[in-house]
């Protein structure tokens, strides 16, 4: 007898890019992921689910039998491994009463939450957090996404830019990004547009795919983008290069900014950055007159110290040549007019006056603070509808935890992400979960974070939930899916949505008016109501789960720009008004050979993080064999010349030591690094070691946050993102392992 096969729709979570794909089931398990062959006009699309390694490996993920199942309260001592199973109703009566008790003591404000990357629907957890007082989120937003979200509304009014790269674009600039490793997506529509004829500018220190295509390869210094940007800025202003209509019409501050470009001539920026200055100017060239163009910045980026100022300088660049939502440039978004945003949904009004001012960082890092974000939304939410997720400053936070300064933080809630591999300054954030009271973990997998946790609970997956996306309020497209398998099974496992979280400890803890719907599916058919469909399941079987408006250009010229001056704000009211300077000025790294020269005579080599790598994302997918199997070591790039000087072989593991700890990489031999840099892979730990303490998964071992930098007087000076790349280091041989 032959088995039918169910094919259901659903959106992969497994990175940004968050493909539409198909969920095969046979017999209510999941037998493999396909790409969507309904989506109309996408082949390019469904070529990356058909390449995609964590796709194929979907199965192997969702059966995996280290999946955390029931809710594990600890029995022993913190970090020794000793977990007793209870229930869903167990685990929240007690977390909640313990919550109560602190509230008691100390106020909400000594509650704290972690998040990770998009893997959960955040917008229910700032809700709970705004209704219980609270105002210390803290995650991976100052330092992913946040900080170009966060410049990008400040001087355009705009929540964000897509790089429309397609046949028309001419020109595509890339900024410390290699889409091949991280957007599958991008990169193959950047190898198209390269066949119609476009030109590609990277910027990156290491030769990585992209620059090996490159017309113009600029290998700068590590933590001095944005020296160059304001450099090439000098370039095209000098040369009257700029879009002169668009600057006249639509620009504030011009006459500013070119008097502050003169700061920075291509042969003064050379010294600066290690490129020629006649490469600078080819580069600017290129850019302002090869048009529509578009640049891409990602975490290459977003992890300077001068990151915010380098964005601004980015951005900069896409106004003064008019590049601005028009085909093949980059494309103005917003959200779906129809869909209740998560903006709304989070209840930031419900945290009072009082409470958003306790902020941890907030006084200090303004634009990401709660009084920033309501500076950039009284303009902008007036064009566009939409404002953005705030949070506290993380490394401030930990510290508070550990010295009660502000005031004491007592207890964090941890929902799918993993601090003690994705923060900076290990050691200070593992002083810091220990000291607290109560510290809860929601995730799929004990991590070396959940391993020192009170209690555990585990989180249904995309596979195993229903979901919307839209970028997080920033895109007019509106993906939703709904569970394609159970996430509860009798007497096997009862895995929960976020939500599930959120509403059980939020009606226990008195804010039961405020969740009226009694599910996660019901919670986003309210979302979807204005579209005029009577339930999710109606708008899935109408639509397929997506819905694409058509596009539209130069919708500024309808609306204006959400910014005081409604134009792009080149010179920007919004920062001037918190205190900073109001154009982009490059500083150095606050580690690096030239401010810190006597650190630099130990620690004589440039150390950037981050080293993105296929099949993983970020800290995930290591226990998973078939992944595993492709990329089993962490890899440190060093030029040859460099490891033949001290002594290394390719292959040889070896000592990453900064002024803050060390930690140990394989050697992997490049000849695409300067041979005064070398960079290291990041989100590495060890599933396969054993989880008590000392081990905690092998989280010392190779985990490169363990040696980076999280000094609030290093992190950037306007929103509090931490310095990843451009520190310090030293690299020597592992005599034994």
């Amino acid at each position: 007898m032959i088995q039918s096969i169910e094919v259901k729709k659903s959106v992969c979570m497994w990175c940004h890019i968050h493909c539409r794909v198909e969920a095969h089931i046979k017999d209510g398990r999941l037998e493999r992921i396909e790409e969507d062959k309904d989506l109309p006009g996408a082949e390019q699309a469904r070529a990356i689910v058909r390449a995609c390694p964590r796709a194929r490996a979907a199965a192997e993920w969702l059966y995996h039998p280290d999946r955390l199942n029931y809710p594990l309260k600890r029995i022993g001592e913190r970090g020794e491994g000793k977990w007793q199973a209870i229930s869903w109703e167990q685990a929240l009566d007690e977390i909640a009463e313990e919550l109560k008790g602190i509230m008691e003591r100390y106020g909400a404000e000594a509650i704290a939450t972690s998040s990770g990357t998009g893997r959960t629907h955040d917008e229910y957890r700032i809700r709970f957090f705004n209704l219980l007082g609270s105002p210390n989120n803290i995650g991976q937003g100052l330092i992913c996404y946040g900080p170009g979200s966060m410049v990008s509304r400040a001087i355009y009014g705009w929540p964000d830019f897509y790089p429309a790269v397609g046949r028309t674009t001419r020109c595509i600039m890339l900024l410390g990004a290699n889409p091949k490793q991280a957007a599958r997506g991008l990169w193959q529509a950047i190898l198209i547009s390269q066949r119609e004829g476009a030109k590609l500018i990277v910027v990156d220190p290491r030769r990585t795919d992209a620059a090996a295509r490159a017309d113009i390869w600029l290998q700068l210094r590590p933590g001095t983008d944005c020296a160059l940007y304001l450099s090439m800025i000098n370039t095209i202003i000098s040369e009257e290069l700029y879009d002169k209509d668009f600057v006249d019409r639509w620009c504030y501050g011009f006459d500013k900014l070119a008097e502050r470009a003169q700061d920075y001539p291509p042969e003064k920026v050379a010294d600066i950055t290690w490129v020629p200055a006649e490469r600078i100017r080819q580069a600017a060239r290129m850019y302002a007159t090869t048009k529509p163009g578009v640049i891409v910045h990602t975490m290459g980026v977003e992890h300077l110290a001068n990151c915010i100022e380098a964005i601004h300088a980015r951005y900069i660049l896409t106004a003064i040549t008019g590049n601005i939502d028009v085909r093949g440039g980059e494309e103005m978004r917003s959200p779906h007019h129809q869909l209740r945003e998560e903006y709304e949904i989070e209840l930031n009004e419900k945290l009072s006056p009082e409470q958003k001012k306790k902020q941890i960082g907030a006084e200090r890092f303004k634009l990401s603070s709660k009084y920033g974000n309501e500076l950039i939304t009284k303009t902008a939410k007036s064009r566009i509808g939409s404002g953005h997720t705030t949070f506290a400053h993380a490394p401030s936070v930990y510290r508070a935890m550990i010295t009660g300064k502000p005031y004491p933080v007592k207890a964090m809630l941890t929902v799918a992400s993993n601090p003690l591999v994705t923060q900076p300054n290990v050691k200070l954030v593992y002083k810091a979960i220990k000291s607290l009271e109560l510290y809860v973990v929601h995730d799929f997998w004990l991590t070396p974070s959940a391993e020192i946790a009170d209690y555990v609970l585990p989180c249904a997956s995309w596979l195993e939930r229903p979901g919307i996306f839209n970028y997080w309020d920033s895109a007019s497209f509106v993906h939703v899916a709904d569970a394609v398998v159970s996430p509860k099974l009798e007497g096997q496992y009862d895995r929960r949505p976020d939500y599930d979280l959120w509403r059980g400890l939020g009606i226990r803890l008195g804010q039961e008016e405020f969740w009226p719907w009694l599910s996660l599916k019901e919670a986003l058919a309210y979302r979807l109501e204005p579209f005029g469909f009577g339930s999710f399941d109606e708008f899935m079987q109408k639509t397929g789960g997506t819905i694409r408006p058509a596009k539209e250009e130069k919708k500024y010229e309808k609306v204006g720009f959400g910014t005081p001056t409604g134009k792009v704000e080149l010179y920007s009211t919004i920062l001037e008004k918190l205190g900073y300077d109001p154009l982009p000025k490059y500083y150095e790294p606050p580690e690096s050979p030239v401010s810190a020269p006597q650190v630099a005579k130990d620690y004589p080599l440039i150390l950037t993080t981050g080293v993105r790598h296929q099949p993983f994302y970020h800290s995930e997918h290591r226990q998973i064999d078939s992944l595993r199997k492709q990329h089993p070591d962490p890899l440190v790039q060093i030029n040859p010349e460099t490891a033949s000087r001290l002594g290394i072989e390719d292959g040889d593991w070896v000592w990453i030591e900064t002024p803050r700890g060390r930690i140990r990489q394989r050697c992997q031999y490049f000849k695409g690094i300067d041979p005064r840099v070398v960079a290291a892979q990041h989100g590495w730990w060890f599933p396969e070691l054993p989880g008590e303490e000392p081990w905690l998964h092998g989280v010392w071992e190779s985990n490169i946050n363990v040696v980076t930098d999280d000094e609030p007087e290093h992190c950037n000076q306007i929103s509090g993102g931490w310095p990843l790349r451009g520190l310090l280091c030293k690299v020597y041989k592992v005599k034994h392992y």
